[in-house]
């Protein structure tokens, strides 16, 4: 036999309507374990490395930020958020952005140095942007892809006073004393920074 669910009580019903009208100021603050967004580029979605692939850091007061540096995984997606994850790889970037979609990710807070250009001197005065994909396969360089990182790489060249010009904005290849190709001759630089220049 099933239990009828009892009708709300006057009381009940009347406490209700009051917390509704509360204005939202006036409610308790969050529980003080509650994680506070904490990304710094508004469309990102905080997904972060693990502190022990990154260097913390006061940036720009304790290193000025003269660079973004522009990299492609050779992974997924997925894959590079568990390296990021992954305390034994010693590696990170600040962003990752999604091939299919542009999605962006916040890996390392902007006021950290993150481990992606292989010089020290360049982690400390950059910003390390991932896009997903490998050098040798430019279906993954979407539309979606380029637009998204420009406003990205846009909003860091405001936010720190960069000129939006290749002498800025660096492809990994181009960091002193690297082995690595990315972003690879498909990645198309004329487009890029044109649509840097009009974010």
């Amino acid at each position: 036999m099933e239990r009828a669910t009892p009708l709300p009580t006057r009381r009940w019903l009347l406490k209700g309507a009051a917390l509704a009208a509360v204005p939202y100021a006036l409610l308790p603050a969050p529980q003080a374990d509650a994680q506070p967004e904490a990304v710094d580029y508004p469309s990102a979605e905080w997904q972060p490395a693990t502190s022990s692939n990154y260097t913390a850091s006061n940036r720009p007061s304790t290193y000025p930020v003269d660079y973004v540096v522009i990299h492609v995984t050779q992974e997924t997606y997925a894959s590079t958020l568990s390296i990021f994850q992954n305390p034994k790889k010693k590696v990170s970037a600040h962003y990752l952005v999604r091939s299919a979609d542009g999605h962006v990710a916040q890996c390392v807070r902007e006021a950290n140095v993150a481990w992606h250009a292989g010089n020290w001197d360049y982690n400390t005065r950059s910003i390390g942007i991932e896009h997903e994909g490998w050098v040798d396969q430019p279906a993954y360089f979407t539309d979606a892809l380029y637009e998204q990182s420009a406003r990205l790489t846009a909003a860091i060249c405001a936010k720190y006073g960069l000129p939006k010009d290749r002498s800025h904005i660096i492809g990994h290849y181009e960091v002193p004393g690297t082995d690595h190709t990315d972003p690879g001759p498909n990645w198309d630089w004329t487009r890029y920074i044109r649509l840097v220049t009009s974010a």
